[in-house]
């Protein structure tokens, strides 16, 4: 962080001018205190861009233009019909900026720039399906009272004020499984993008005026989770906190949360088993596509997915072979910058990541793990500038249930391999975690697959797949991977209120008191 507003210099000489990334009630403006931060490329870690770091001052503005949006503008009292036209049309502007969204996102947290324009894919798509899902609604739910004289009916209003707290692993993405249903619903809101990545949905906000959008009911602060966070989560104002994030962060916002008795809902990772059973690789064809989605669970965005699949556990009888071919490709994966050609995986997302992966990997080999592949920085070249950071995709065999770098979420490229005999085995290992967010199951046995899938504790189960989701479907995790749900029916649910309306249409005296 600097203290000038205006400007910064990057080591090439190239001026930053500071941009205002702060938006309350409509009105961009710099930090109340005039406070900058500085985004780096974690490519070369140089800086690229600068914004305002907001505190709790500018929280406070922002939560003040949410809820005078919410209790007196129009938004939510606006027919569901038009609110998900507004929707719709945010879905086309990100269509529009598709390749200037993805190149930015490429660029903010590290990843290749066609996974950038996947995410943008996915968020237009979330868009449309919340657009869909509130357009398609009754008004409401008529419950039969037993009486021609009584009209009854459930209905859902917003919630009211929504703090959303998002990552920087995949900012645009998840913004939008919050944004979306929120204003689906008819709620206002204050979002808070991760400090290290918040480019993306900065640009959000502005399409979202740009669509029509009354000013007021979409409001964003940039700033760390220390100070605007912390004061989202407590703020009497805010009716409602969802976070996407660490649980070591997300228990913080639950009990900053309590006092007020806010709504919460808690995204928090997980650690998630693939498991590899050994007639999944009885045929070459088999064999290979089972490693090949090996290494799409553990590597993907350099592993920095809150569903990687960390954790392969893999049959006894095949482990050899199957650990062998992992490894060989794994150390086949092309680095680099995400918007250089054929780059397979970018850096991890700041020099502290990637020091809490090497920490991890050390700690393992400490343990007993053995180093099949990767566990180092790879040497530098005009793909990978010396100063990015860069950690190879490592794999760890021999792993135990008692190491840190198994029952911990790393959040980085590496991959830990245990094995197992029986069915019932597997099935404990894969649930043998304080976590329960996702997880898999290879097997050519159709009847072993949804066995194993039915006891498995994990908010999501992939047979004979990794990684894709929809969004009609609900996301979220069992255990110490959070509370709630995103996405789907549920995750429309999380920003509404329920009400029963009882309308008596014939009313008398009860007379249960004698008067």
């Amino acid at each position: 962080m600097t203290d000038t507003a205006d400007r910064t210099d990057r080591a090439d000489g190239t001026e930053l001018q500071a941009r205002r990334t702060v938006c309350a009630g409509g009105e961009w403006r710099a930090a109340v205190s005039g406070a900058t931060r500085e985004i780096l490329d974690p490519a070369d870690a140089l800086p690229f861009a600068l914004v305002a770091e907001g505190d709790e001052k500018d929280t406070d503005l922002a939560v003040a233009a949410a809820r005078q949006a919410f209790d007196h503008g129009d938004w939510p009292r606006t027919p569901a019909a038009e609110r998900a036209a507004l929707l719709r049309r945010v879905a086309d502007l990100l269509v529009r900026d598709r390749e200037e969204l993805g190149l930015l996102e490429s660029r903010d947290a590290g990843k290749t720039v066609e996974e950038g324009r996947v995410d943008i894919d996915c968020v237009a798509d979330a868009f449309r399906y919340f657009a869909d899902l509130v357009a398609a609604e009754a008004p409401g739910r008529v419950v039969d009272a037993g009486s021609p004289d009584v009209h009854s009916v459930v209905v859902h209003e917003p919630v009211g004020v929504c703090a959303l707290i998002t990552p920087w692993n995949y900012p645009l993405l998840q913004s939008s499984w919050k944004i979306a249903p929120a204003l689906a619903a008819g709620n206002t809101f204050v979002v808070k993008p991760s400090e290290i990545t918040p480019l993306t949905t900065v640009a959000l906000i502005g399409l979202l005026a740009e669509a029509g959008l009354p000013a007021g009911v979409a409001n964003i602060v940039t700033g760390p989770g220390h100070s605007v966070g912390a004061r989202l989560a407590e703020h009497p104002d805010v009716d409602l906190v969802s976070f996407t994030g660490g649980l070591v962060s997300g228990t913080k916002v639950a009990q900053a949360a309590a006092p007020g008795v806010k709504k919460v809902a808690l995204e928090l990772g997980g650690k998630n088993p693939n498991v590899v059973f050994a007639d999944a690789c009885a045929t070459e064809e088999g064999f290979d596509t089972a490693v090949d989605q090996a290494l799409n669970a553990a590597f993907i965005h350099s592993g920095q997915v809150c569903s990687a699949g960390s954790r392969l556990i893999v049959e006894e009888s095949v482990r050899d072979r199957f650990v062998t071919e992992l490894a060989r490709r794994a150390g086949r994966i092309r680095l680099g910058r995400g918007t250089e050609d054929g780059v397979e995986c970018g850096p991890l997302v700041s020099a502290q990541q990637r020091a809490k992966v090497e920490a991890y990997v050390e700690s393992a080999l400490a343990e007993g793990a053995v180093l099949r592949s990767g566990g180092k920085r790879p040497d530098p070249c005009p793909q990978r500038p010396r100063d990015g950071y860069f950690y190879e995709p490592t794999v760890l065999d021999h792993c135990h249930r008692e190491m840190r770098v198994v029952r911990e979420e790393v959040f980085g490229p590496v991959l830990t391999v245990e094995t197992f005999r029986t069915e019932d085995e597997a099935v404990a290992l894969a649930n043998d975690t304080e976590y329960g967010l996702a997880g898999a199951v290879w097997t050519a046995d159709a009847g072993r697959a949804r066995r194993v899938a039915g006891r498995l504790r994990h908010g999501t189960v992939w047979i004979n797949d990794f990684h894709p989701y929809l969004p009609q479907a609900e996301w979220g995790g069992f255990g110490r991977s959070g509370v709630g749900r995103e996405l789907g029916p549920a995750g429309l649910a999380e920003y509404r209120e329920t009400k029963h309306v009882y309308q008596n249409l014939a009313p008398k005296p009860v007379r249960w008191f004698a008067g």
